[in-house]
């Protein structure tokens, strides 16, 4: 991954701050070191990172060092991919998907008013 990486990491201590307490929409990667998928679908995140710097945040949870955070979002398989909305679960991907589909996901949520 990208050292200049625009995303956030997420642990159980700041979830609650940077994801439940902000007024812009999260996507929260939950993902392990070991995970095949997980590899595969990280330099998309890292893009839309980048690509929506301002208007939404974009996290990634290392399940391995923060079960407290996947156990409370019932995470069972990796990658899942939950999308927030002022503080709550909106949508959810589960596996890798296409740049494109994330980003309409995201784009969409960014543009609806509160």
């Amino acid at each position: 991954m990208a050292d200049d990486a625009k995303y956030i990491t997420l642990t159980d201590a700041n979830f609650s701050e940077e994801v439940l307490n902000t007024d812009q929409p999260v996507l929260v990667d939950f993902w392990a070191a070991w995970c095949g998928p997980c590899r595969v679908i990280a330099p998309v995140v890292a893009e839309l990172a980048a690509d929506f710097e301002g208007r939404a945040k974009i996290g990634k949870v290392d399940v391995d060092t923060n079960p407290q955070t996947a156990m409370n979002y019932n995470v069972r398989s990796i990658p899942t991919l939950l999308f927030f909305k002022d503080g709550r679960v909106v949508d959810q991907l589960i596996g890798t998907a296409p740049k494109r589909v994330l980003a309409e996901r995201l784009e969409s949520l960014a543009t609806q008013s509160v």
